[in-house]
C-alpha cells in the first residue's frame, strides 16, 4: 500500500451534497502510510455540524478498506461558515466579501442549455437599469464563473484583456455592469483544459483579486451541474441566495430541483426560481408552450421558494446576444425586457438593497 493508492481510494468519498469526491475537489492536504498507519489531513469549510462528522466517518471506513491498513487518524481542519439567514439579513456561506459588495447571488442551474447565461447577462442589465433609475448606477457586477465555456463577454459585448492595478485586475464594463470572466484572460480558440483544483484557485481569485469597487449587487453565472465550481464559490463568497433557472420540461425540473437541494445543502438560501423559454408567440400572437407549461411552479414549489418570473422565447434574446447587446438594453419595453426588469425588482426586494 503507497500513499498514492491511499489517495486514489479516497475518491470514493464524495462531499457530503455533491457528485464530487473530496480528492478532486482540492480537500485532501496530505496523505501519508507507515507500518500500517494510514494517516490523511483534510481541510473544509461548512456550517453543517453534521458534514465533519459524516466525511470523518466515510474516509475512515474508506481507508479501513484497504489492503495492509490497520490503523486510520484523520486530521480534519474544519472552518466554520456562518449559519443561515433570511435572505438579505447576513451572508451565510464560508469566506469573507470583498469590501463594497452588499449582495452576492448565484444564477445557478442543474442542468445545461436552459439559457442560464443568457438569462444572468439580461438580469445583471435589468438590476443597472433598476438601480441607475434609483440614482445608483455602475453598481451591479457579474462574474462568469463558467471557466469551461465562457459566454458573457460574447453576450454582454465586451472584449480584451482587463487592466492590473497592483495585484488585483479591473473588471471590464459595458451597460452599467462590471464584468469579469475567463474569456477575457484565455485566447478565443484556447480551451480550458484543467482539474479541479485549478478551476477552485481561478474561482477564488475572481471574487479576492478582482477590484469590483462599490457594488449593490454581485451575480455569479455558474456553469451547470453541482461539482467544483459550486462548493468553490460557497466556500469563497458568502452568499446571499441563489436563483435556480430551469425551462418548462421534466428533463430540466427534475436537474434543477437537485441544484437547488445542493445549495440548501450548503446553507445558502434560495430567492427563486425562473421559468425561462416558457412560451413562444406566433405571428397571430397566440402562446405556443414549446416545452411544456408549469415546470418553474412545481419546482419553487418543491424547493419551498417562489417563482420570480416566465421568460419568453423570443428570437430577438437570442439575437442580442449574439451581437454583445441583450434585449434589455436593445429593445426595453419589449416584453421579456419587462419580465426581467420585474425579476430585478423582486430581487432587490428581497435582498433589501
Amino acid at each position: 500500500m503507497t500513499t498514492e493508492s491511499l489517495k486514489e481510494a479516497l475518491k470514493q468519498v464524495k462531499y457530503p451534497g455533491f457528485s464530487r469526491d473530496i480528492v478532486s475537489f482540492g480537500l485532501v492536504r496530505s496523505v501519508a502510510f507507515d507500518a500500517g498507519t494510514a494517516k490523511v489531513s483534510v481541510a473544509i469549510t461548512t456550517a453543517d455540524p453534521k458534514v465533519p462528522t459524516q466525511l470523518k466517518t466515510e474516509i475512515e471506513q474508506c481507508l479501513r478498506a484497504q489492503p495492509g491498513v490497520t490503523e486510520v487518524i484523520v486530521e480534519l481542519a474544519v472552518t466554520a461558515a456562518k449559519p443561515a439567514q433570511p435572505a438579505g439579513q447576513a451572508n451565510q456561506a464560508g469566506g469573507t466579501a470583498p469590501a463594497g459588495i452588499k449582495r452576492s447571488v448565484a444564477i445557478a442551474s442543474g442542468k445545461g442549455g436552459v439559457g442560464k447565461s443568457t438569462f444572468a447577462v439580461n438580469l445583471a442589465c435589468a438590476l443597472a437599469q433598476v438601480l441607475e433609475a434609483k440614482g445608483r448606477p455602475g453598481r451591479v457586477g457579474l462574474m462568469d464563473c463558467d471557466i469551461y465555456g465562457p459566454s458573457v463577454p460574447l453576450m454582454m459585448g465586451i472584449s480584451g484583456r482587463p487592466e492590473i492595478n497592483g495585484e488585483s485586475l479591473v473588471p471590464l464594463e459595458r451597460h452599467g455592469v462590471k464584468v469579469m470572466s475567463m474569456g477575457f484572460l484565455v485566447d478565443e480558440n484556447t480551451p480550458v483544459v484543467w482539474r479541479g483544483p485549478m478551476v477552485m484557485k481561478t474561482i477564488q481569485q475572481f471574487v479576492q483579486n478582482v477590484q469590483w469597487g462599490e457594488l449593490d449587487v454581485l451575480l455569479v453565472d455558474l456553469p451547470p451541474g453541482t461539482g467544483d465550481a459550486q462548493l468553490s464559490l460557497v466556500q469563497t463568497l458568502p452568499l446571499d441566495g441563489a436563483v435556480i433557472v430551469t425551462t418548462p420540461q421534466l428533463a430540466a425540473t427534475n436537474v434543477a430541483r437537485k441544484g437547488g437541494i445542493m445549495f440548501q445543502k450548503v446553507n445558502v438560501p434560495l430567492l427563486g426560481v425562473a421559468e425561462n423559454m416558457s412560451w413562444f408567440e406566433d405571428a397571430a400572437g397566440n402562446r405556443q408552450a414549446l416545452f411544456g407549461e408549469g415546470g418553474g411552479a412545481t419546482t419553487a414549489d418543491a424547493l419551498g421558494t417562489s417563482l420570480l418570473g416566465q421568460v419568453p422565447l423570443f428570437p430577438e434574446i437570442r439575437a442580442g446576444g449574439d451581437c454583445g447587446l441583450p434585449i434589455v438594453v436593445n429593445t426595453p419595453q419589449s416584453k421579456p425586457a419587462l419580465v426581467f426588469r420585474g425579476i430585478a425588482e423582486t430581487l432587490l426586494a428581497k435582498l433589501k438593497v
